[in-house]
């Protein structure tokens, strides 16, 4: 069928979307997530299709394409264009079979990544692939399969270094910004550490979020490299590089849902270490009430998941359980974390001691895994070269490796509009609820809103008096703070007895 092409200037985001008019559609009895291809001289695309009801969105004889379907043919309004139906995807049946609760093979698994990487499957189709993983856990040989799919399906960070450390924690915690001081730690005992680095799901900032404050963190895998080469270390976000590209498609579905799939979270940490080559990683689950993992029991089956894929993929792997009943430092959003972690750096008597002990902990387990450190040892080592300042001299390197932006953490800009949140009543703080205290942040404007946030003045164990601020909130809209003051008033955040 011969039509013409009308441009619809609105990114899916990667999905290859193309609208028919409802008319046009009938007479080749198309339907709703049908595939066609489109044709334009010797180029060929596969697409999704929806159809139009209305003759102003699409009018009949015309084919409304989005923009990454226009790109990939270079097309333009009334081009000459010709369709025909196409097959569905292989890999929706191989989805159906793993709802079904079989186990899949490996090719079945590599046409599935296959098709995520190249835009082949809708929202819809990926989000089942999601939802397979969640209510049908892939055995432990799927997730292997699944976590060298997803690397190979992208780009990998070549270095000619042994060992090559990294880092993860599965996340939950508000704050926890510990890779922005592990990193130049390790980098400046002589270790190689290529961090690359997620942005926020649900929490008010991810570690690339934080990082943005201060430094570039959208490079090219060139640059990278010779950041790498240059300082030792680095920290990027994943998501402006080719490493295991599937990732980050997934994590975009699973974002409405806030789910995390055991196995596919499995793949998804394990696929982007091997994606920079690291041979020697530290993974940190953080347990307890209000973490994403709640009770120490599930921590322990997921450290024992960790350490068996990790032992599978010949990596040396250390796994740690760590205290997520409440958050980590005092800055909660991207500007208040990066002020923590820069303060801590600078051995400021403003730094939170939470955070300077878990990454002075977790800095040396990584100087000990990596040889730079006798077992016991390390912790001492982490000190040293925190409290002599090579880590923050380190750290001032790569930020200007990458791109700098701020090293003086009394310059970073915080929100126009603060308010102080008071306690009402004295006693001592039994709970910091972290999920209240990210979701707060967030309505305040964090991650989007660099200096919006929280800034927390008590923890859990401290005495407090009726009165007494127990945090500050601070965002770029007056809005945004009265609707914080709404919502505190309906989730609370803070338990006092």
């Amino acid at each position: 069928m011969k039509l013409k092409a009308k441009v619809i200037k609105i990114s899916t985001g990667g999905s290859l979307i193309s609208i028919l008019n409802n008319e046009d559609a009938k007479l080749m009895d198309l339907h709703a997530l049908d595939r066609i291809k489109i044709k334009k001289g010797r180029k060929t695309e596969t697409v999704v299709l929806d159809i139009a009801d209305s003759k102003r969105v699409v009018a009949k004889g015309r084919l409304g394409v989005f923009e990454e379907v226009a790109d990939s043919l270079n097309l333009k309004n009334g081009d000459e264009i010709r369709i025909m139906p196409a097959r569905k995807p292989l890999s929706i049946g191989f989805i159906r079979k793993k709802l079904d609760g079989e186990r899949l093979n490996k090719k079945e698994i590599e046409q599935i990544v296959w098709d995520i990487v190249h835009n082949k499957l809708s929202s819809i189709e990926l989000t089942y692939f999601v939802a397979a993983g969640y209510t049908k856990t892939l055995t432990a040989k799927e997730t292997i399969m699944l976590t060298n799919a997803m690397c190979h399906e992208g780009d990998i960070l070549h270095l000619n270094k042994y060992p090559v450390i990294d880092k993860h924690c599965v996340g939950g915690v508000a704050g926890n910004r510990t890779t922005m001081i592990i990193v130049p730690i390790v980098a400046a005992a002589g270790l190689t550490i290529p961090k690359t680095s997620s942005r926020s799901i649900t929490s008010p900032a991810g570690t690339a979020d934080t990082m943005e404050v201060l430094a570039e963190v959208c490079i090219p895998i060139k640059k990278m490299k010779r950041v790498v080469e240059k300082t030792g270390g680095c920290m990027v976000w994943g998501g402006s590089l080719n490493l295991a590209p599937a990732d980050d498609k997934i994590i975009h579905v699973e974002k409405p849902l806030a789910i995390d799939a055991k196995s596919q979270l499995l793949a998804s940490i394990m696929a982007k270490k091997l994606s920079v080559s690291s041979t020697h990683i530290l993974v940190d689950i953080p347990a307890g009430g209000g973490s994403k993992i709640p009770s120490y029991k599930k921590a322990a089956q997921l450290k024992k998941d960790f350490e068996s894929i990790g032992k599978a993929l010949k990596k040396h792997m250390k796994v740690i359980i760590t205290d997520g009943r409440q958050p980590i430092g005092n800055g909660i959003g991207p500007s208040l974390e990066a002020r923590d972690v820069l303060w801590v750096l600078k051995n400021d008597a403003l730094a939170p001691k939470d955070l300077r002990e878990k990454s002075i902990r977790m800095a040396g387990l990584i100087l000990e895994m990596g040889g730079k450190a006798k077992k016991g040892m390390g912790k001492r080592i982490a000190k040293e070269l925190l409290e002599t300042g090579l880590a923050y001299d380190k750290m001032t390197e790569i930020i200007k490796a990458q791109g700098e932006k701020q090293t003086n953490p009394n310059r970073i800009r915080l929100g126009k509009y603060q308010a102080d949140i008071k306690a009402g009543k004295s006693g001592r703080v039994k709970q910091v609820d972290n999920k209240a205290i990210s979701k707060i942040a967030r309505v305040l404007g964090a991650p989007d809103s660099k200096g919006s946030g929280i800034y927390i003045y008590k923890h859990m164990g401290d005495k407090v008096r009726k009165g007494e601020p127990l945090f500050r909130m601070y965002s770029e809209s007056r809005h945004r703070i009265k609707y914080a003051n709404d919502i505190i008033k309906a989730i609370g955040g803070f338990l006092i007895k």
